[in-house]
């Protein structure tokens, strides 16, 4: 693989991302995509997108608040 160059949108490794870890994509531009220096993850933005749009269903409902009743109700279901 080439020298790394930051791309010309600054993403995160959706994998290290997943694990907590927030590192930085590196862009390679004769191959056309991103990869990662830490866990080797390489991939397009298309993926990178759609990995990012599964991290944030996992966050879907943080800043509603949920009743005491609301939860029992959940539990009882």
């Amino acid at each position: 693989m080439s020298q790394g160059i930051t791309g010309p949108v600054n993403y995160r490794c959706p994998q290290c991302l997943f694990r907590a870890v927030d590192y930085d994509l590196l862009y390679d531009k004769e191959q056309e995509e991103y990869y990662c220096r830490r866990c080797n993850w390489e991939g397009n933005e298309s993926e990178i997108l759609g990995y990012y749009m599964v991290y944030k269903s996992q966050y879907k409902d943080r800043l509603k608040r949920y009743t005491v009743e609301q939860i029992e109700a959940k539990d009882e279901e």
